[in-house]
């Protein structure tokens, strides 16, 4: 038996694999960005309650990217935030110089 055979109605690699051929897949190369803990905490929350989602993220090769653009978005919405609370309370740098406590 061949090791490798090629099945051209589906366009398939096969591989050999003890008595059976089993299709050579591979996941297209995605780019490697940095996940934050918004990101982290989404991609549980994906593989718990959407896992049809996951999934097909995972096999188009897009659930780093889309992770990375999740987070750098919910960083930004922390950060407004963070600002608009800050203004709101009165916190100013002089006043966090002055008592820290306060």
């Amino acid at each position: 038996m061949k090791k490798y055979i090629y099945d051209t109605k589906v366009g398939l690699w096969y591989e050999l694999q003890g008595d059976y051929y089993i299709p050579r897949l591979k996941l297209p190369d995605e780019e490697q960005r940095p996940i934050g803990i918004w990101g982290q905490r989404h991609l549980w929350y994906l593989r718990q309650h959407s896992k049809a989602l996951y999934t097909e993220l995972q096999v188009t090769g897009k659930l780093n990217g889309y992770l990375a653009d999740l987070n750098e978005q919910a960083e930004a919405m922390f950060f407004e935030l963070v600002k608009q609370f800050a203004a709101r309370e009165g916190v100013t740098e002089q006043l966090k110089a002055q008592d820290q406590m306060l």
